[in-house]
């Protein structure tokens, strides 16, 4: 019986055993499997940073040489088309940029000077296309960035080199996150990663009226005015602007230093245990946004009334001269783009949306970003041609039902005094832009009523 027990012992301790060796052998299977899969994505990983890198290095290389073309271009023709391919490649060498597995941060002079030839070559490139030659500032601007052009390429050409000779893997770049190039792996792709940055050390962009120009891209808002103010401070102007009479609760969520404009938000209840969230900048203690959660069930307000809702509070809130553009109704609520009027001139840039509920016309958001970014009283005399003759430059088959001026913004973040001709052709209803200082024709907008709102496209 003594044996027969012992038998029994040695068997489950043999079993157990056998259980134990496969499992390590499962695992070890396991860790084999896991450890080749990381590798075939790390490779992948590899193999894509080397293709962007690669072909960053083929568009910088095609940005200097329409950069050396663009020099000695002596017609508007040839120089358009010059400076249209330069636009492409610049933008094509900042996508690529993009995708190395390296912080923006520490490539931000680099992809500034990407960014500046890009937007800068489409300007001149717009002078070209109406027949304009370049000027000799033009051309100086084009050959300071011709300059930079070519140590960025032969900084680029040195890396290549050091990753073609295994130097570096982008892996490395990747363990370290955020670091600098500067700090990664040996000296000389260090100094080589280095060099990036150094290169435009003392590069502070172009001052032009056009693409990317420094004083439109500058942390000023012109609108954002007054002096800093505290936490306390900004509590006490919420409960001005909702109505202490409105509030159940109020709590503060802090201050966002990093955001567009630095501001301070909070959290409240109302009393009717609706949620509302507001922003008050920093600087001056202005409203940048104010949005409540709650249901609307029915539709009693007119599209007027609501309007006329959002311009009385905005009277009342300090913006004066608001004039209604657009509007867009969904769920109950409707929301109305407003922009500023000067001298029967209508800014679009300086925008404010307001949300308003169509049962009983609360105003439950506020949006200024647009008017604190651009707000400022404008020189609109600079008209240099008619009314009539701005009209010389509109097609003859649009049927005109209205006009007036308006400053509207471009894609270069400047502002344009234009003849706004709002008309039709085929029952299509069209907005064009005509400059008032030069008659060229800048923007062509089509204006679609959706059902729930009048849009532009």
């Amino acid at each position: 019986m003594n044996k027969l027990m012992d038998w029994k012992e040695r068997l489950k301790k043999g079993h157990m055993l056998s259980i134990i060796v496969v499992l390590l052998i499962v695992v070890a299977i396991l860790g084999i499997i896991l450890y080749k899969k990381q590798r075939e994505y790390r490779q992948a990983s590899e193999n894509s940073y080397n293709m962007a890198f690669y072909e960053l290095v083929n568009y910088v290389q095609n940005v200097e040489t329409y950069l050396a073309k663009s020099l000695i271009s002596t017609t508007p023709e040839h120089g358009a088309e010059t400076l249209t391919n330069l636009w492409r490649e610049a933008n094509l060498a900042q996508s690529y940029l993009s995708m190395l597995p390296v912080a923006s941060q520490e490539l931000e002079n680099t992809e500034k000077f990407l960014n500046q030839v890009s937007d800068y070559s489409y300007s001149l490139s717009r002078k070209n296309i109406y027949n304009e030659s370049l000027t000799e500032e033009d051309l100086s601007n084009l050959e300071e960035l011709h300059t930079y052009s070519t140590e960025l390429e032969s900084t680029l050409n040195q890396l290549s080199e050091d990753l073609n000779n295994g130097r570096f893997e982008w892996g490395e770049l990747t363990k370290k996150g955020t670091v600098a190039f500067a700090q990664q792996v040996d000296n000389i792709s260090k100094e080589s990663f280095s060099n990036l940055e150094e290169n435009f050390h003392e590069y502070s962009g172009l001052i032009y009226d056009g693409a990317y120009s420094e004083h439109m891209t500058s942390t000023e808002k012109k609108g954002l005015i007054g002096e800093d103010i505290d936490e306390n401070t900004a509590k006490i102007m919420v409960e001005e602007f909702i109505g202490n009479d409105k509030i159940k609760e109020i709590s503060s969520l802090g201050l966002s230093e990093n955001a567009t404009i630095p501001a301070y938000t909070f959290s409240i209840t109302g009393n009717h245990d609706e949620n509302m969230n507001i922003s008050i900048s920093k600087k001056g203690g202005h409203v940048i946004y104010m949005n409540t959660n709650r249901e609307v069930n029915a539709e009693i307000l007119s599209q007027e009334e609501a309007t006329q809702k959002g311009k009385e509070f905005l009277e009342n809130k300090g913006f004066s001269n608001m004039q209604e553009t657009y509007y867009i109704t969904q769920e109950g609520i409707t929301t109305i783009n407003y922009a500023y009027m000067q001298d029967d001139v209508i800014a679009y840039p300086d925008l404010i949306k307001v949300k308003v509920a169509l049962d009983n016309g609360d105003i439950l958001g506020i949006e200024t970003t647009g008017y604190l970014n651009n707000h400022t009283e404008r020189d609109i005399h600079n008209i240099q041609i008619t009314s009539e003759e701005a009209k010389e430059n509109l097609n003859p088959k649009l049927e005109l039902t209205s006009e007036r001026l308006a400053i509207i913004p471009t894609e270069w973040q400047t502002e344009i005094l234009c003849y706004e001709f709002t008309g039709t052709v085929n029952d299509k209803k069209f907005l064009v832009y005509i400059n008032a200082e030069n008659g060229r024709e800048e923007d062509i907008l089509i204006v679609t009523d959706t059902g729930n709102g009048v849009l532009t496209m």
